[in-house]
């Protein structure tokens, strides 16, 4: 079944009311007609089910059949990545990041950023497609750019904090991780990498040096190894696996 996005939608709502866009696509590309159902999600936890009640060129309309608030589970996956100089790149790792389900993204500014700027309307727009196309009922929170300094110096909570990096330096293999704590917060550099200072200082901090491999591998791609080791482990630490 096809997911839609409405972001004003509430559990309450008995009746969906599409826009002319989102109508055509259901008349022209998925030819439904009265009577079918269809989803509907706010992008954070609410799955809303209805039934087409009405159908003309310019609008769909939709009656509630049930909904449901999911919620969120324990497990927190929060990835902190440095701005790319490639924006196509940085929207697909932000695309891909919300398909496997990463919950929070922020980006930072590193020694050896090339960029320090983002299209956040644009960004938005593509978590939106990338969660419906991956059925998905929550959108990761897209935080504002900040420098990595000020990551750091954010509270932590009980999250456990990992620096991924590729200096000759002590550091623990991603995937032989004991991941014992389920809520995380990933650091990914620059393809310069982190400065020696950055780690040192990120190490003062508490977080841990990890190794995504012997390759060395673009920002992006780093992100979502990264991010799909973690998802793995926290997998197998709650025995989904």
């Amino acid at each position: 079944m096809n997911i839609f996005f409405n972001k004003q939608l509430l559990k309450s709502t008995n009746e969906i009311i599409f826009s002319k866009d989102e109508a055509k696509h259901i008349i022209k590309v998925l030819r439904k007609n009265i009577g079918d159902e269809i989803m509907v999600t706010n992008g954070e936890g609410l799955q809303w089910n209805g039934s087409i009640s009405s159908i003309d060129i310019k609008s769909v309309k939709a009656r509630k059949l049930n909904a449901t608030l999911i919620p969120k589970t324990k497990e927190n996956i929060h990835i902190a990545i440095s701005l790319i100089k490639s924006t196509s790149r940085m929207e697909w790792f932000i695309e891909k990041a919300t398909e496997i389900g990463v919950n929070e993204i922020t980006p930072i500014t590193c020694f050896n950023s090339e960029r320090k700027s983002l299209n956040f309307k644009r960004c938005q727009k593509i978590m939106i497609s990338a969660m419906k196309q991956s059925k998905r009922v929550f959108i990761p929170k897209l935080n504002p750019i900040i420098s990595i300094k000020e990551f750091l110096e954010l509270e932590s909570g009980d999250s456990d904090i990992y620096i991924a990096h590729c200096h000759d330096l002590e550091r623990k293999l991603v995937n032989q991780l004991e991941l014992i704590n389920s809520k995380v917060k990933i650091m990914i550099g620059p393809e310069g990498d982190f400065s020696i200072d950055e780690i040192n200082f990120s190490i003062s901090k508490g977080a841990i040096p990890i190794s995504l491999g012997l390759n060395r591998l673009r920002t992006e791609t780093a992100g979502i190894l990264a991010v799909n080791n973690f998802i793995i482990q926290k997998h197998i630490l709650n025995s989904d696996y």
